[in-house]
């Protein structure tokens, strides 16, 4: 899986957000898939459907002997196919309904887990932070002193000399 690829310099906190995400997202297009793949299903039946009563209807129509017979064999093939429209909408309803059910069940499932390892991260770089704070102030307060000393030894070198410049000019 992805979570393999990702490099072990990561800090565990971040491996982990990341799995957690990766197991999320792989769940949820699973379920995508499936409900792509059920409404798939249920547009090729529905066209099935439609095609074989519309072969049968126009079976029916050539076989009319007069034209009061067709229009009534033509008046009785409307009501299967709005039948199949009608059934086709409702599936096509609980198929919408069952997927939002499953997506929202998905998430429940996997959000509280993202969330920890999220937070778990956050933690860790606010931590890693604050130590790299400390060390940089750290590091300019010892810079800071060494230029103090060193200012303090020029300055007093720089008295001196100038002491003795100042003398040999009368």
């Amino acid at each position: 899986m992805f979570t393999n690829s990702i490099p072990p310099s990561l800090s565990p906190a971040l491996k982990s957000h990341l799995e957690a995400q990766c197991n999320f997202a792989t769940e949820l297009s699973r379920k995508l898939f499936d409900t792509a793949q059920q409404l798939s299903e249920l547009h090729l039946r529905l066209a099935q459907d439609l095609l074989q009563e519309w072969s049968n209807a126009s079976q029916r129509l050539l076989c009319a002997r007069d034209t009061g017979e067709f229009l009534s064999l033509a008046a009785a093939q409307l009501q299967p196919g709005s039948d199949k429209l009608r059934q086709y909408q409702q599936q096509l309803g609980n198929l919408v309904a069952n997927a939002n059910v499953e997506m929202n069940r998905t998430a429940e499932n996997h959000l509280p887990e993202t969330s920890r390892t999220a937070v778990a991260f956050a933690d860790e770089v606010v931590r890693k932070t604050a130590e790299e704070t400390e060390k940089a102030t750290q590091r300019q307060r010892e810079m800071i002193e060494k230029m103090q000393i060193t200012g303090h030894r020029d300055g007093a070198g720089r008295s001196r000399d100038t002491g003795r410049q100042s003398d040999q000019a009368h």
